[in-house]
């Protein structure tokens, strides 16, 4: 399904299953050694926590949301917003946490892509260089699992011929293949050349009110970043 859908979209794609490579190495550097074992995606608060006017008191753990899906201890990769309770601003999160367990403390790998404020260019910093919590606010797309090796789908992409992006061109294929049926995938890629337009959320949340998808837009701010670009794609077909 993917391979066919994603050669509409690139020049070339190959599409395979194979053994998931050791993530706890280069360039990943994760702490846990795989995303196989009990998969779960959360889609834990969302986009009308932070529109017309944002929530802040939406504040949630990740150790408590491993709970909740009844995987403590899981690994989780995805996309999110810090908590700006913590950070005292508006920032986005990069979710890479393997959670408490009875056994073992939390391990946190997260970043956070935040506008510098001396340049208003992009700050990266790994988030366990200033915080010891799990939190984040408002809105996350999280894909957890056991953190095990195993099997995963291995997906190469170049040479990008159409309209869509890799992650809304493997959400659209899904979507289109499957129709009413949700299906979700989640783990990691890495773009090993050329560059991406990525957006980071500013400082500030808006005084005024966001109310179209252009309004929210203009209220990003966006960077060309270059590769390598290690992306952690949480994708659920169609909303359940």
């Amino acid at each position: 399904v993917l391979q066919k859908g994603l050669k509409e979209n690139f020049a070339d794609a190959q599409v395979s299953v194979v053994d998931c490579p050791d993530l706890t190495q280069e360039p990943f550097n994760f702490p846990a050694k795989g995303i196989c074992g009990k998969p779960r995606i959360a889609d834990v608060g969302g986009v009308p926590y932070l529109i017309p006017l944002v929530q802040k008191e939406k504040v949630y753990d990740l150790n408590t949301v491993a709970k909740d899906i009844e995987l403590p201890g899981a690994f989780i990769l995805g996309a999110g917003a810090a908590s700006s309770k913590i950070l005292g601003v508006n920032a986005e999160l990069i979710p890479i946490v393997q959670t408490k367990s009875e056994k073992k403390p939390a391990v946190n790998g997260s970043y956070i892509a935040q506008i510098n404020p001396a340049d208003k260019g992009c700050l990266l910093e790994k988030y366990s260089s200033k915080y010891t919590d799990c939190e984040f606010g408002l809105l996350a797309n999280l894909y957890a699992s056991e953190g095990q090796p195993g099997k995963v789908i291995e997906v190469k992409a170049n040479g990008r011929t159409g309209e869509l992006n890799f992650v809304s061109c493997l959400r659209q294929i899904l979507e289109k293949h499957y129709g009413e049926k949700p299906v979700g995938m989640g783990g990691t890629f890495i773009i090993q050349k050329g560059k991406a337009k990525i957006h980071i959320m500013p400082p500030e949340f808006s005084a005024c009110p966001l109310n179209t998808d252009e309004d929210v837009n203009n209220w990003l701010k966006f960077f060309e970043m270059k590769a390598p670009l290690i992306c952690q794609p949480v994708i659920v077909s169609r909303d359940p």
